[in-house]
């Protein structure tokens, strides 16, 4: 891509989350509230750590750079550094459900179909250098959420 001649540029992202009617599979924000709605316990790893990303987030992020007709990569993500345990903590806070519910446990508990860095977060500072890209914090975004999530079962 750089050798083309052309202008680009490469998005870069982590763990994306937003309504996802009709996707295959879920995401971190919407499985850890339904399943706690549901009474059920979940088991939710503390050591392995990423920098959540509401989806319309990543779409501002990529929007930028072609309005700004910026080059190069760029990574896209939220600003906050989590373990998906602290994700499914700050989620039943925000929702008011049951964090009982939620156990904690390390990721060689599961047996996954590929092996995960356990570290996988994403320093964002050339995208709010460049671009001006201001990404919510985990909190904020689960309110932004929160708010589709009405509008969409009305």
């Amino acid at each position: 891509v750089r050798q083309s001649g052309l202008n680009w540029a490469i998005a870069r992202t982590v763990l994306v989350f937003g309504i996802s009617p009709g996707l295959s599979r879920t995401n971190i924000v919407l499985w850890v509230k339904e399943s706690l709605e549901q009474g059920k316990t979940i088991q939710v790893v503390n050591d392995q750590f990423r920098t959540p990303t509401l989806a319309e987030d990543l779409a501002e992020g990529c929007l930028l750079i072609a309005e700004k007709g910026a080059e190069g990569v760029f990574n896209i993500s939220g600003p906050d550094f989590l373990t998906p345990y602290e994700m499914a903590i700050e989620t039943a806070d925000f929702f008011d459900l049951d964090k009982s519910l939620i156990q904690e446990t390390d990721s060689t508990r599961f047996v996954q179909p590929a092996k995960r860095p356990l570290r996988t977060g994403f320093i964002i500072e050339k995208a709010r250098k460049e671009l001006g890209f201001e990404p919510k914090t985990f909190r904020a975004a689960i309110g932004i959420l929160a708010k589709q999530i009405i509008l969409a079962s009305s």
